[in-house]
């Protein structure tokens, strides 16, 4: 049974898609809805266009978050990708990178258990959203220069930390 301090803060809590949306939506972002339980966004980052897709598990109350940098990654790169990945990832607090099997899609993933009322708060919304990007720019580097620079990963990842170090 819910009391009135279960409910404190929790005013401005909404279903998860429809928070998204509404985050989307302040910021100016082009977003659509995929279905009930799902909602896309496409946002500028430091290098790229990212397409942001938030999808909720009415069953699990999960929230998986998808923030995919348009990487493809060919047969040819994929262990060393792995091995960067592999890197990146254990440096990571929330969300992980992966590489989906079918096309060779370089994602970024953060899944978010919510409670038994499934809602998400507004700065659970924006902090989730921000660590997805924020993560996305900060290892961008690595995946273009193994992709494009044949970096080693050790030599990709010294390279492009030393590179964001070095931004104003």
């Amino acid at each position: 049974m819910r009391t009135a301090e279960d409910n404190l803060g929790r005013e401005d809590d909404a279903a998860p898609v429809e928070m998204l949306a509404s985050l989307f939506e302040a910021r100016g972002w082009s977003f659509e809805f995929v279905s009930e339980e799902e909602v896309s966004a496409e946002v500028k980052g430091s290098w790229t266009v990212y397409q942001l897709q938030a999808i909720w598990r009415v069953e699990d109350h999960v929230l998986q978050v998808l923030c995919l940098p348009d990487i493809r990654i060919p047969e040819d790169k994929r262990v060393p990708m792995y091995e960067a990945m592999s890197l990146i990832n254990e440096q990571l607090w929330l969300g992980h990178f992966d590489i989906w099997s079918n096309g060779g899609v370089l994602l970024y993933r953060h899944g978010l258990m919510l409670g038994d009322d499934g809602l998400l708060s507004p700065g659970q919304a924006q902090a989730v959203i921000e660590a997805a990007i924020e993560e996305c720019d900060r290892f961008y580097p690595v995946f273009q220069f193994i992709l494009w620079g044949d970096k080693s990963p050790a030599d990709a990842l010294a390279a492009a930390l030393v590179d964001a170090a070095g931004e104003a």
